[in-house]
């Protein structure tokens, strides 16, 4: 080559430089832009402060919630349940006062005292709905709950004259949830201490529908009284009239008329004294609600759920089966 002159072969590339670690070993160098971005570290959650909308949110959805599940879960599980309790030991108790005739046949007990609430003084069976249930007397929602209740005011079933029986739609078991379906003809068994009375349905009414003929002398008949209406949410009664095709019993002396029952005895009618155990527990629901709420942000989710999920649950259902009171006692 010529002195002064310039090869025109390119000049090679420059390998990627290596750099030697401690242990001796070269490393390479990665280009930038094959790199992984340092990882962000995230800033813990700010707690929201209970004079915060959001907090008190929280706490208002708990509470909703916790009456609505409480409520249904109680009226289709556990007062059912609670209804299948007490008629087995009605069931019991009204065949042991059988047996030794000591089951009530008027408004009066055996030592001539206002029959008590709750008694069992019959056995009232619908083959056609499969219905077989002990009738208590009395007529309020606490009597219903343990099943089909006799109103105090009126005869015995057999006995001459209307004897009148109320039973639920829909709450604690819905006994009587079927009873639309009765057709003129279908049979009904009632079984009291003077023994088996039978009768045949004739009629099917609703508010504003015509009442039956009165009875004459020596002639007997049941009343079926249940919701009419959506379950849960009844629009009036539903009567169901049947006459007594068996023999008349013996009749007791009436010794009070419907003037003496309290406006919760009659149908559609609230508990009176319902108000105050229902205040009680939404107090202690409102409570708990507040403290999950403070849980949630304290503990973290999981912990504050265990334990909160079996309280508002137990409260709810509480609340409900207090405020079931508070509805119509045919509901």
């Amino acid at each position: 080559m010529t002195p002064g002159t310039t090869d025109a072969v390119d000049t090679p590339r420059k390998a990627p430089t290596r750099q030697n670690d401690r242990g001796g070993h070269s490393a390479v160098r990665v280009p930038r832009w094959l790199s992984r971005p340092p990882a962000r570290t995230r800033k813990p959650p700010v707690p929201v402060a209970p004079n915060e909308l959001r907090w008190w949110s929280g706490v208002v959805w708990l509470l909703l919630s916790a009456l609505l599940l409480g409520f249904v879960g109680h009226v289709v599980v556990l007062g059912a349940l609670q209804q299948a309790r007490s008629q087995s030991q009605l069931y019991q108790e009204l065949r042991s006062n059988l047996a030794q005739a000591i089951v009530p046949l008027g408004q009066l007990d055996g030592d001539s005292n206002p029959t008590p609430a709750g008694t069992p003084i019959a056995l009232i069976q619908i083959p056609s709905l499969g219905i077989s249930e002990v009738v208590v007397e009395g007529t309020t929602g606490d009597d219903l709950r343990m099943g089909p209740g006799h109103r105090r005011d009126t005869v015995l079933p057999g006995q001459q004259g209307t004897s009148v029986i109320f039973g639920r739609q829909a709450a604690y078991g819905g006994t009587f949830r079927d009873l639309g379906r009765l057709q003129p003809g279908d049979a009904i068994t009632v079984t009291t201490g003077q023994g088996v009375g039978t009768f045949e349905v004739f009629g099917i009414r609703r508010a504003g529908d015509l009442l039956p003929t009165p009875l004459d002398s020596g002639q007997g008949r049941l009343e079926l009284v249940t919701g009419d209406g959506p379950a849960l949410a009844p629009t009036g009664a539903l009567h169901v009239d049947a006459t007594l095709t068996s023999e008349v019993r013996e009749t007791p002396s009436r010794v009070f008329t419907s003037a003496v029952l309290a406006e919760s005895e009659l149908a559609m009618q609230p508990d009176a004294d319902s108000g105050l155990p229902t205040l009680f527990w939404l107090q202690w629901l409102v409570v708990a609600s507040i403290a999950v709420r403070w849980l949630l942000r304290t503990w973290g989710g999981a912990q504050a759920w265990i334990v909160g999920v079996p309280t508002l649950l137990a409260l709810g259902a509480a609340a409900a089966d207090s405020a079931i009171g508070m509805l119509p006692n045919l509901l």
